[in-house]
């Protein structure tokens, strides 16, 4: 059973990688767009993060004066 299972894991990351990676009418895959887009995700993220930290902090210490 763990032999099946392992053959049906391998061939639906198998799968995964082929239709990631298969080029579309405008010539460009699905893990292209991906990566061209990971800069600004990744800011849009580290933003996030920053406001989120800051608000914890001022929860944190409401009357400190800091």
């Amino acid at each position: 059973m763990g032999l099946l299972k392992f053959i049906a894991v391998g061939a639906a990351i198998g799968y995964g990688i082929n239709y990631i990676t298969k080029k579309g009418p405008n010539g460009r895959s699905i893990l292209d767009d991906i990566t061209e887009d990971a800069p600004e995700w990744f800011n849009k993220a580290k933003t996030y993060a920053t406001e989120k930290v800051e608000e914890v902090v001022q929860q944190a210490r409401p009357n400190s004066g800091y």
